[in-house]
């Protein structure tokens, strides 16, 4: 239960990539006073890899020792756990992949994952954490959510789309009702609705009494979404966070026409700059993001009446972070000698959004490790539905091999450029996959322009940082700002007893 007349938090830490903000940094942030968020992608897949390589520490077990239905814990414990890890050149075992109706393995997966990620980061301790997901993602978002939820989660934050169901599935879920939420399916004719679907009973142990409905935030780009998700939202939206095009992963697309800079980058204009008056003018908190995590911005967020800032990129690299210490190594290294390359990539992303990736030797930012990778979708988070002939509903990825792309009635130029997203985060790290033919899976490390700062991080006779060095440094220049104060109280949240 989050206290009354609390504080907003100044800085939100970006929900970055599946497993880059884990629960140990969305910890760090939130012990810190500020909000530490848990990126919802691939909870599932990430959880069960953890298992198989042995929960070192015994984090997951003490987190699925708290889950309110044991049994239900118990089996997906059993099911993927290994003592002492698998072993190297070993693959993964695979779930399966999302679908219309999730298969009941894959849905006690996802909500036991859920749960463990946000009780590990609110582990005892009093501070706000936050859950961010993906509007595109939506086959595993009912079942996240609850599973969060039971875990006490104190915020979730959504962009990539126009989240207008999921204020009011949150309220349904806090009173472990059942829910439904709109699939966009390719193709659907006039007057076809699609919908997935969750119930809570089966997985609420011997406790019925209402849960906690976090505060949702809108991630936008427009004052026009923003203005949307206000006025035609299913249930309360509590804020905004207002994402500006530098920011790190995936980015909106440009308004109007895509033209490309010559070296193949969306240009934004005047049109992609946020109005932050017409945003102001909601009356809603918002914080700015994309160019903000830096020393020095925090003050001028605040003078324009904004509640705080959002950083990510910051967060991405340092030592709480899930990316693999040998990428954090590089990235810092090419920050302090002026090399950091962040490309903003059209085509990368099968969801069709522009994603900024970070160049790293041996990942899929380079053009020979793209093209030498097999291509294949054993993962499935960012397919596609779409209307078969029939009536019914199937699922491509443009990332996945062109020839089973096409049987589904795809396009040869949709696939043009389109990397798997899914394997290279996961491979980013630490968890990549072991295919059959022995490779392993490259990684893909996404960041925003930001990233040529992050030395700026690191105090003298270091060579890395921690979240609490980002966060003294973000806040030192916050004295002596003019502070719009509209929005210092907390949204009104649903409260347990």
């Amino acid at each position: 239960m989050l206290a009354s007349g609390m504080q907003l938090p100044v800085i939100i830490q970006g929900g970055m990539g599946a497993g880059v903000s884990g629960w140990a940094l969305a910890r760090a942030v939130s012990q810190s006073g500020h909000l530490g968020v848990v990126a919802g992608t691939a909870l599932a897949t990430l959880c069960a890899r953890r298992l198989q390589s042995g929960d070192e520490g015994g984090h997951l077990r003490r987190a699925f020792s708290a889950f309110p239905a044991p049994e239900i814990a118990t089996r997906v414990f059993d099911r993927y756990f290994i003592a002492g890890g698998k072993s190297d050149g070993v693959p993964f075992t695979r779930h399966s992949l999302p679908s219309l109706k999730l298969p009941q393995s894959l849905l006690e997966l996802t909500v036991v994952a859920s749960f463990a990620e946000v009780f590990l980061a609110k582990e005892n301790h009093t501070g706000l954490v936050g859950l961010n997901l993906l509007e595109k993602i939506q086959l595993p978002t009912l079942p996240t959510l609850f599973g969060t939820m039971l875990a006490g989660v104190d915020y979730v934050l959504m962009g990539a789309g126009i989240p207008r169901s999921i204020p009011g599935i949150l309220d349904k879920l806090a009173k472990r009702e059942p829910v439904e939420l709109p699939l966009d399916v390719a193709g659907a004719l006039p007057g076809e609705k699609f919908t997935t679907t969750f119930d809570p009973a089966g997985f609420e142990g011997t406790d019925r009494s209402d849960l906690k409905r976090p505060s949702f935030l809108g991630i936008v780009s427009s004052s026009a979404l923003a203005t949307t998700l206000a006025r035609k939202c299913t249930g309360r939206v509590d804020g905004f966070v207002i994402e500006g095009q530098s920011a790190g992963g995936h980015n909106s697309p440009p308004r109007g026409p895509l033209q490309l800079t010559p070296e193949g980058e969306p240009v934004y204009g005047e049109r992609d700059v946020p109005e932050i008056d017409k945003i102001r003018a909601l009356g809603l908190p918002f914080w700015l993001a994309g160019g903000y995590g830096r020393p020095g911005k925090l003050r001028e967020a605040l003078e324009l009446g904004a509640t705080g800032i959002q950083a990510g990129t910051a967060f991405a690299f340092c030592e709480e972070s899930g990316i693999l210490p040998g990428i954090k190594e590089q990235a810092i290294r090419s920050s302090r000698t002026g090399q950091t390359r962040v490309f903003t990539d059209p085509l990368a992303s099968p969801t069709g959004f522009p994603i900024k990736v970070l160049h790293v030797p041996g990942t899929l930012s380079e053009r020979r490790t793209f093209e030498g990778r097999k291509k294949i979708c054993d993962l499935g988070y960012l397919r596609r539905a779409y209307r078969r002939p029939d009536g019914s509903v199937g699922h491509r990825c443009p990332g996945e091999p062109e020839a089973d792309f096409l049987t589904k009635g795809g396009s040869s130029a949709e696939t043009e450029g389109r990397k798997c997203v899914c394997n290279g985060l996961l491979a980013t790290i630490g968890l990549g996959q072991t295919q059959k033919t022995g490779e392993e899976e490259p990684a893909l490390v996404t960041a925003g322009n930001d990233a040529s700062l992050i030395a700026e991080f690191i105090t003298p006779g270091k060579h890395s940082y921690s979240a609490a060095d980002v966060v003294a440094r973000l806040l030192d220049d916050r004295e002596g700002a003019t502070v719009n104060n509209a929005h210092s109280q907390e949204p009104h949240v649903h409260q347990t007893a």
